[in-house]
């Protein structure tokens, strides 16, 4: 009985022990690390690591080439990765790839033109892919195939102008496009109108969506990037140009704001990237321009509310940024600082320590990660 027992507890321990690696094998604390960068300087293009989430650690695996890609959103299954080629002429493209989790290989499979200038976000459903083009003033939506490769352009939608900023609202303008949680929505930012264009969803996806009425924000704020809550019941947005997050109660569609803070109290008009922590304790909202870091705010779970907890100064320039799955690490993109800077988060109090396990690349713009299968 007794040989029996140390046997059964030989093996528990065995299960419950954390996975070594091996080779090409990894841990389930690892996963893929992806950053785009802009390749007008020394970059070339996407660069893959392993990083291990319980240490900050990362390793480099590869890389591919690919003009400018500054947005790059991964499939749900971590096969696929969907990446702008940002370039304001006829070279504005969107690229999809399959993934190699051991060996972080990207594999081109196709690319589409955006058909409109400055392509600078994407996101995915599994079944289509989004992306709002900056200076072509519009968003995509391209098919997903069953290869996981692209078809033809569906479907261009336009913003348009509004807004009293004579110099960045004078045309228009599209910064983010994003599946709401429930599915059933598409929410763009529109930055010259100073507003949320909002489409329906159709199951078909050839099927053209249907436009519905826009969530106007206030004047001026230039809307950039939108996010949800992990519950979703509530959704922020960060103002480029107000340095503004305004908070937004969220059902079935219907965007009702809750409360405007600001995020960047020096006014540098270079608001950029907004995340919640996986438990939707905290929001993170990145400025640059000046005084360029991370404002911290503590989210009321109950009522969507937020409240000042912090800053955390960054390299130059954040212009994105991303959060482990389980929470322990921020990765910043500092384009003009050449860097992507881990920073060690406290799951308690939301601040940030700087681990100086920095990752070298030149103008780093956005950080991805992939879970292991």
């Amino acid at each position: 009985m007794r040989k029996l027992l140390f046997f059964m507890m030989g093996l528990f321990l065995v299960a419950c022990s954390p996975r070594k690696s091996s080779g090409n094998r990894t841990t389930h604390n690892e996963l893929s690390l992806l950053i785009g960068t802009y390749t007008d300087g020394d970059s070339k293009g996407i660069y893959t690591f392993r990083f291990d989430q319980e240490t900050g650690k990362a390793t480099p695996l590869d890389s591919v080439a690919v003009s400018n890609p500054s947005y790059l959103a991964p499939s749900a299954d971590g096969r696929f990765v969907y990446a702008v080629s940002e370039q304001n002429d006829g070279g504005a493209a969107l690229n999809a790839f399959a993934f190699d989790h051991a060996t972080g290989r990207l594999t081109l499979l196709n690319r589409r033109p955006t058909c409109g200038g400055d392509p600078c976000y994407v996101a995915t459903n599994g079944k289509e892919v989004l992306t709002a083009n900056y200076s072509g003033g519009s968003m995509s939506v391209f098919p997903i195939e069953k290869d996981g490769s692209l078809g033809d352009i569906d479907t261009l939608f336009e913003g348009s102008v509004g807004g009293p900023d004579a110099a960045r609202q004078a045309t228009p303008h599209v910064h983010c496009a994003t599946f709401s949680p429930d599915g059933g929505y598409i929410f763009a930012t529109d930055f010259s109108a100073d507003s949320i264009l909002r489409f329906v969803v159709h199951p078909n996806s050839y099927t053209p969506h249907r436009s519905l009425a826009a969530t106007p924000v206030a004047a001026a704020t230039g809307p950039r990037h939108l996010t949800f809550s992990p519950n979703g019941r509530f959704a922020y947005l960060i103002g480029e140009l107000s340095g503004n997050v305004t908070a937004f109660s969220y059902h079935d569609g219907v965007l009702q704001p809750i409360q405007t803070i600001a995020a960047d109290t020096l006014r540098a008009r270079g608001s950029a990237d907004i995340h919640l922590s996986p438990d939707g304790r905290y929001l993170y909202v990145s400025n640059r321009l000046q005084g360029d870091g991370i404002a911290i705010f503590e989210v009321n779970p109950a009522t969507g509310m937020l409240a000042k907890a912090g800053y955390q100064p960054t390299g130059i320039h954040p212009r994105h940024f991303n959060i482990t799955p389980n929470g322990k690490y921020l990765l910043a993109a500092c384009r003009d600082g050449q860097v992507v800077q881990v920073f060690r988060r406290d799951m308690d109090t939301g601040m940030l320590t700087d681990t100086h396990q920095d990752i070298r690349l030149d103008k780093p713009v956005c950080v991805q990660f992939v879970d292991q299968p």
